[in-house]
């Protein structure tokens, strides 16, 4: 599960705008821009959230669940 929380935490660690993440996951701008309004899960369909989760793990972004306390991310190391 992906939650829009995770995805704008993950482009503000990045520097990234909306913009790059659009290019990096060839989703559209506006559909990032609606994904990311929606508080929680994505919603939308699997191969978008998979495009989405893609490139930010390509750009360094680790998606991690630590002790029951929900999802959040980091970057790489050395990243």
């Amino acid at each position: 599960m992906l939650t829009s929380e995770q995805v704008r935490g993950a482009r503000a660690m990045l520097r990234w705008e909306q913009k790059d993440l659009a290019e990096a996951s060839k989703v559209s701008l506006p559909s990032i821009r609606r994904l990311e309004v929606q508080p929680g899960p994505l919603a939308a369909q699997p191969r978008t959230v998979a495009a989405i989760r893609t490139a930010l793990e390509a750009a360094g972004v680790i998606f991690v669940e630590e002790n029951g306390e929900g999802p959040g991310v980091r970057l790489r190391k050395g990243r």
